[in-house]
């Protein structure tokens, strides 16, 4: 037990020196005491946790029509132990203050404020959406804090930018590039919080067409973002013009490995220019017929009417037959064609089917359904049934189904026969039927020629 005791002790001592802690200002029995302390607040925020969580989620879980108040409970409820660990810690500290000096509370104070910083920097991080990002830069916060709190951060800074290599005027160092890539991440973070916001009010504007908000938004974007690279990157140094030699690289490299994405980027821009299609629009290409949810950079989203949504790309929407049903007019006519028989007059089937489509809601007054006959056939008068509607993303095949009920139910009522195809057949003189035995015949000898066979002994 004592080889233990002094093993531990020798690790404490060690670890205290590297924090520039010697026996001077704290004695190793009130290290042990503090390590113990904090073991114990460990424990104590578990044990608060499994006892309060359940209570804590069930009033959550009551309160309705404040979505804004739920995420923020619910990102504060899955780091509830981590909270009452920080309070504890901080107890802790007040209460070894007041019994004895400062310094006998120094390590339960470090792990206070790492705890603290930690709870703080992953609530804040939940503000950025693309979860990889926020955990890394969570993790980066935190680091950056921790070697604070150890006053450890200007060593760590040195060391980083000790080493380094001299690349087109750039000296590049382990410092250099955690800067880039911090500020590069926040500059960028915060170009699209603004592309976004600007987005939203692009968006809300009345006097804009919707493919002119498309576009503004997408080229607000584009800028803000090559604003806060080349912002970013004058901000930790590095000469612009250094860069020239890798940006001809990487426009080499787009001219030949990235075409299709490019075609994609600028068929996108020409489509929102030129107006042919637009988000709300009802489109049909190939066998896709949908209305355009969105046009994006690269690809367009058209969802069908089953729900399924289909990207479309942009180069596509060039190169192809795209039929764009509300391109200059939202108004779409619908033909039905039917039959009738000879018996009904002609009149009153135009007059009853015109009656009949003018009752459907989506069929418009204005212009009018309308009648026509198409032939006389060789068992019925064809009519064709035309109307218009407004509202070609609802679908045609529902309505045009509607319609042919209508009409079903309205030449019924009026008696008028819907014929089918059918033929006479006329015999002159009578017609006489004969039974011929000859198919049977060789079936009855070569099924006697097979019992024969299985029974030689029968012809004895």
């Amino acid at each position: 037990m004592s080889d233990m005791v002094n093993d531990v002790s020798g690790f404490v001592s060690n670890w205290l020196n590297q924090l520039g802690i010697t026996s001077t200002y704290i004695g190793l029995q009130w290290a042990l005491i503090q390590l113990s302390i904090i073991f114990a607040a460990i424990a104590g925020a578990f044990i608060l946790n499994r006892w309060l969580a359940p209570s804590v989620e069930t009033y959550v879980r009551n309160i309705k029509g404040q979505p804004q108040l739920l995420r923020v409970l619910a990102v504060v409820m899955r780091r509830m132990r981590w909270i009452f660990l920080a309070i504890l810690l901080w107890f802790a500290v007040e209460a070894m203050q007041a019994v004895t000096w400062i310094s006998r509370s120094y390590l339960i104070g470090i792990a206070a404020k790492l705890c603290t910083a930690w709870v703080i920097i992953s609530i804040a991080s939940r503000l950025i959406r693309n979860r990889f990002m926020a955990k890394t830069i969570e993790l980066l916060a935190w680091s950056v804090a921790a070697l604070s709190i150890l006053n450890l951060l200007p060593e760590t800074i040195n060391a980083l930018d000790t080493f380094g290599i001299e690349m087109q005027g750039i000296r590049l160092t382990p410092l250099l590039v955690i800067n880039s890539i911090l500020t590069v991440s926040a500059m960028v973070w915060l170009a699209m919080l603004i592309g976004r916001f600007a987005d939203n009010r692009i968006k809300t504007s009345e006097d804009l067409n919707p493919s002119l908000q498309v576009l503004l938004g997408k080229l607000i974007k584009a800028a803000l973002m090559i604003a806060a690279v080349l912002a970013a990157c004058s901000f930790v140094g590095i000469d612009l013009t250094a860069l020239a030699v890798f940006s001809g690289a990487i426009g080499l490299g787009i001219g030949f490995g990235l075409q299709k994405v490019v075609s994609n980027l600028i068929s996108g821009i020409i489509l929102l220019v030129d107006k042919s299609i637009k988000p709300g629009d009802v489109i049909s290409v190939g066998d896709t017929y949908g209305k355009i949810n969105e046009l994006a950079a690269r690809y367009a989203s058209v969802i069908s009417r089953d729900g399924r949504e289909y990207l479309i790309p942009n180069e596509d929407l060039i190169t192809s037959q795209v039929v764009n049903w509300s391109y200059s007019s939202d108004l779409v006519r619908i033909d039905l064609d039917f039959g009738v028989s000879y018996e009904a007059s002609p009149h009153t089937v135009r007059d009853l089917a015109r009656a009949v489509a003018a009752t459907h809601k989506r069929v418009q007054a204005v212009p009018p359904p309308v009648c026509h006959i198409t032939e006389f056939g060789d068992s019925s008068i064809n009519y064709k049934l035309r109307f218009w509607i407004r509202d070609p993303g609802q679908g045609t095949v529902n309505v045009r189904g509607d319609v042919f009920l209508l009409l079903w139910d309205g030449l019924d009522e009026a008696g008028i026969d819907i014929p089918y195809p059918h033929r006479d057949v006329a015999m002159r003189g009578p017609v006489k039927v004969e039974l011929s035995n000859t198919a049977v015949k060789p079936k009855r000898q070569a099924r006697a020629k097979r019992v024969k066979a299985d029974n030689p002994e029968a012809d004895q």
